[in-house]
């Protein structure tokens, strides 16, 4: 199969960075292999989709791109990675999925590869940040010099979807909470479930990227591509100041959902107390009744006139002893 000729497949967008003009140069849609290629000065940011399933013959095609780079380009696990090996870095970031006309909170994965004067992206559905990366790229070329740049600009456009989300989480745990302490206070488990299951899993993954983060840029020098050293410390204090915030919304939901509980138990040990007395007071009544409803003989009032009154009578008493009883011993 000759893949030099026809268009590249699964292309979502390419673009060639003159990193001493400050400026890039989008490719077009059926943009080739032989497009890409052509000496110049600067560097090349392929985006591709793995729905084609051309994608991976296409990447070993290249001759510049290893195989382990390959594997990690076209992979479908689920987890983040970062492994640098000989100037290169790949590995797979966290994302959010984007629908055609809205954004979502459902996670997605982006696979990079930083090779030589090439970095190289791939994804299964679209994704928000990146969207966002090639945006600001259009905006300001001139940032970025060397195929590191990028990689800094998708996770810094991450962690500003971050700070997004945590906004608008905060927000709703804002109108969670004004109900929980409201004087009528209702069951806000079902909302609150959905929040705190995103923002558990925002943490896990934020945690995760920081560990690689930092696990990165304690690596050899000539581990690391050119410049990784200060964009990993200059990541790492963006990641750690949002870890802080959806750490703090993480345990304000905790407490949300353990003032929930209480004012429910609370709700429950009322109930209950009121079904006690109500049980306290009419034990006796049923006591009485059922001494007068015995069908034995000699009962009381049983012949005469106002046998009735009287063992109504009984029944009152009968309340009243329960309710001193129950005053003497400071239930009441």
């Amino acid at each position: 199969m000759n893949l030099s000729g026809p268009t590249i497949p699964g292309i979502v967008w390419a673009y060639r960075c003159h990193g001493e003009e400050r400026s890039c140069t989008r490719l077009p849609p059926d943009a080739t292999h032989d497009q890409i290629m052509l000496p110049f000065d600067g560097f090349v940011w392929l985006h591709l989709s793995l729905a084609d399933q051309r994608v991976p013959a296409f990447l070993e095609s290249l001759g510049t791109v290893p195989a382990d780079v390959v594997a990690a380009l076209t992979t479908h696990e689920t987890h983040a990675s970062i492994t640098l090996d000989e100037q290169k870095i790949y590995g797979t970031l966290v994302d959010f999925q984007r629908e055609f006309d809205s954004e979502t909170r459902d996670i997605g994965w982006l696979h990079y590869a930083v090779v030589d004067r090439m970095i190289i992206t791939t994804r299964l559905q679209p994704l928000r940040s990146i969207d966002r990366v090639r945006a600001s790229l259009e905006k300001n070329p001139g940032r970025c010099r060397q195929p590191i740049d990028i990689f800094e600009l998708i996770v810094i456009e991450f962690q500003r979807t971050l700070i997004s989300l945590v906004m608008e989480l905060t927000e709703e745990l804002n109108q969670i909470e004004d109900i929980v302490y409201d004087v009528d206070a209702r069951d806000e488990r079902r909302r609150l479930a959905p929040v705190r299951r995103t923002i558990v899993r925002l943490h896990r993954h934020l945690r995760t990227i920081l560990t690689l983060m930092r696990r990165a840029s304690a690596s050899d020098d000539d581990e690391m591509p050119p410049g990784f050293d200060d964009t990993a410390s200059r990541l790492m204090a963006r990641l750690e100041s949002v870890d802080y915030d959806v750490y703090a919304l993480q345990e304000r939901a905790r407490l949300l959902h353990e003032e929930i509980d209480s004012k429910l138990s609370s709700e429950t040990n009322r109930h209950l107390y009121i079904l006690s007395l109500m049980t306290a007071f009419l034990l006796p009544p049923s006591l009485v009744t059922g001494f007068f409803g015995m069908n034995t003989s000699d009962l009381p009032f049983a012949h005469g006139v106002g046998g009735t009154t009287l063992a109504f009578g009984f029944i009152v008493l009968s309340v009243l002893c329960a309710w001193w009883i129950l005053r003497r011993a400071r239930i009441l």
